[in-house]
């Protein structure tokens, strides 16, 4: 089978289209026929070598997130059979069959769900790793319930647009950053109650706008650096900050003072742990619930990329100019 692999660490060029043997079916896993994929902050930071420690072995196959068709079913797995639409974030990293990048990829069973009927291949492709995270970080560790309110930042953002809504759906009040009027205005869309341009106003500007200086509830920072430092000032005393992006120094003077719980989610800890993984099919069930109630829905970058333009999608989402998901369709 084709497949776009990599035999170094290094920039988006390093990427090389490959023939290489098609995995073979194995129990408690699926082979997918690899529709779409998407690309995620961390799969850019495998490919530079700055996660080395979650990286596969060379010569690797990367990308986790995966939309396609079911087309052989291993030993012990009842729950999908041959034909089945399905996503999930199944591969890519260490330890795992394989990545996304490739016309077949074999994938855990418990990471999968069904794809939801109203989403395409591209769309749905782009949902699991940001929707995993987004419910992890919501409401496995920050308990976030209906009428409490909660800051998310980037609102454009792969998890932060998904927060967004996931949060909505929890009957959250839901009060959102972003840079731009383009970006404040997808946050309007996707259902925050409130849109803040954190370039016009200060944390202690939006506080004392909206919650009488309070703060909020719950924070969750999906950027991280000084933006983290900006969260723990948003939150309320005795308020939660969820965090997604932590691989920083910062002073936690305010984290004390305010007597806050700060939550660090790194979803891949699961993934690589298999008798863990079977939570995030369960996540993802419920996602495919969410979207098909039309509560939920991905938001794409106008820019759609091919499997052989994998170098081209990396370089774009690292340029910081990518509104919502960087996607990839196999057109092989």
């Amino acid at each position: 089978m084709k497949a776009q692999v990599i035999q170094a660490f290094g920039n988006p060029s390093v990427f090389q289209i490959q023939e290489i043997p098609a995995p073979e079916v194995i129990p408690g896993h699926v082979l997918i026929e690899v529709k779409a994929t998407s690309v995620n902050p961390i799969d850019t930071k495998v490919r530079s070598g700055f996660v080395k420690g979650v990286a596969p072995d060379f010569p690797a196959v990367l990308h986790g997130d995966v939309a396609g068709i079911v087309r052989a079913v291993g030993e012990g797995v009842t729950k999908f059979q041959v034909g089945d639409e399905v996503y999930g974030c199944a591969g890519g990293f260490k330890g795992m069959a394989g990545g996304a990048l490739a016309e077949y990829m074999l994938a855990d069973a418990d990471l999968l769900a069904y794809k939801p009927k109203n989403l395409t291949m591209e769309e749905a492709a782009a949902l699991p790793l940001v929707a995993i995270t987004a419910w992890e970080a919501m409401f496995t560790r920050g308990n976030l319930t209906s009428g409490q309110n909660i800051l998310i930042h980037a609102a454009a953002g792969g998890v932060g647009h998904v927060a967004i809504q996931l949060a909505k759906w929890a009957g959250a009040t839901v009060y959102t950053t972003a840079s731009s009027k383009e970006k404040l205005e997808i946050g309007r869309r996707l259902g925050a109650d409130v849109t803040i341009n954190y370039l016009e106003e200060s944390v202690q500007e939006y506080l004392q706008k909206y919650t009488n200086g309070k703060g909020f509830e719950i924070v969750f920072d999906t950027v991280g650096g000084e933006n983290l430092d900006r969260s723990f000032e948003a939150a309320a005393p005795l308020g939660t900050v969820l965090a997604i992006a932590a691989r920083s120094t910062h002073d936690l003077t305010l984290l004390h003072s305010k007597g806050l719980t700060l939550h660090v989610i790194f979803m891949l800890l699961k993934m690589l742990e298999k008798e863990m993984r079977k939570e995030y099919g369960q996540i993802l069930e419920k996602v495919t619930n969410i979207v098909e109630e039309g509560k939920l829905r991905p938001l794409l970058d106008s820019n759609i990329f091919t499997f052989d333009e994998i170098s081209k999608a990396h370089e774009h989402l690292e340029s910081g100019k990518a509104i919502g998901k960087v996607v990839l369709v196999n057109k092989w």
